[in-house]
């Protein structure tokens, strides 16, 4: 089954340590770019994420964001900077002497200030199993919004699969008419040139000229590569790169299909071809 490197996932946790939220959202990439944002607190969880990330991602870029809001038990015992609560204090009757109306600063004013009240870092062992197993729901559910939009793109791949192979047996089928067609006319014309003709000498050229024009291994090629097309689409595992070259191969037949075309019927044929095979490349662009 494809995957779609495009996704975004969300999972939230609580207990009674606060609340945690992760974030995923994934874009096409060459490689594996995982971007991670965490409070300080879990600094050093990074690596420990990066391979639970890297063990079920091969291709990507992930930003993965983590908010984090603790509660006052977890985020340890609060305490007052005294020191800062007096200049404050002081500052205030400093004040209060040079405009007597003016209101006493109040404790509870003292306490919202900034600084005043502060708390302890919580204890990250509290924390980091929580967040880990979170990660791990955040990744089931961006996993899953991979795989459909995969299912999606490989419908997509298929179809147009489909239409190649129709393509390609059409041309098949009118290939040894084309090629009468070219040995009459070839025919005719040194008929019309020269009154003697060597005919061994004109059958051989004609045989030279008619194994220019087929295309059968071209045709057994893009079948063959179709086949392949269709198998790795169906494999449960990352497949874009290896769809990327086999599109390559694909262009490559569909063009020498073009540069031998003796009609406008073949030529049609190779141009649609192309159109399916970079229909198909713009898709595989964001499968894993």
């Amino acid at each position: 089954m494809l995957r779609s490197m495009t996704a975004y996932a969300r999972a939230t946790r609580e207990g009674a340590w606060g609340q945690a939220t992760w974030e995923l959202r994934g874009v096409n990439n060459r490689y594996l770019d995982v971007v991670l944002r965490l409070p300080e607190e879990l600094r050093a969880l990074e690596s420990r994420l990066r391979e639970r990330i890297g063990e079920r991602i091969s291709r990507g870029k992930i930003e993965c964001a983590l908010r984090l809001s603790l509660t006052a038990q977890d985020g340890g015992q609060l305490s007052v900077d005294a020191l800062l609560a007096r200049q404050l204090a002081d500052a205030a009757h400093a004040l209060a002497a040079l405009a007597p109306g003016a209101g006493a600063l109040g404790v509870g004013e003292l306490l919202r200030w900034p600084g005043v009240i502060r708390q302890a870092p919580p204890d990250p062992a509290r924390i980091e199993e929580p967040v880990l197993g979170l990660m791990d729901e955040a990744l089931d559910d961006f996993i899953d919004t991979r795989e459909r939009e995969g299912a999606r793109i490989g419908e997509l791949v298929a179809a147009r699969c489909a239409e190649i192979a129709q393509i390609v047996a059409e041309v098949r089928n009118r290939q040894p008419l084309l090629v009468e067609r070219a040995r009459t006319r070839l025919q005719e014309r040194l008929t019309q040139v020269m009154e003697t003709l060597d005919r061994d000498r004109v059958e051989q050229e004609i045989v030279i000229f008619a194994t220019k024009l087929d295309v059968s291994e071209e045709m057994d090629r893009l079948d063959t590569h179709v086949a392949e097309v269709r198998r790795v689409i169906g494999q449960d595992q990352p497949s874009g790169r290896r769809l990327d070259f086999l599109m390559q191969e694909l262009n490559r037949e569909a063009n020498t299909l073009g540069s031998k075309s003796t009609d406008a019927d073949s030529t049609r044929a190779s141009v649609d071809l192309k159109v399916l095979i970079e229909q198909i490349r713009e898709q595989i662009q964001n499968v894993e």
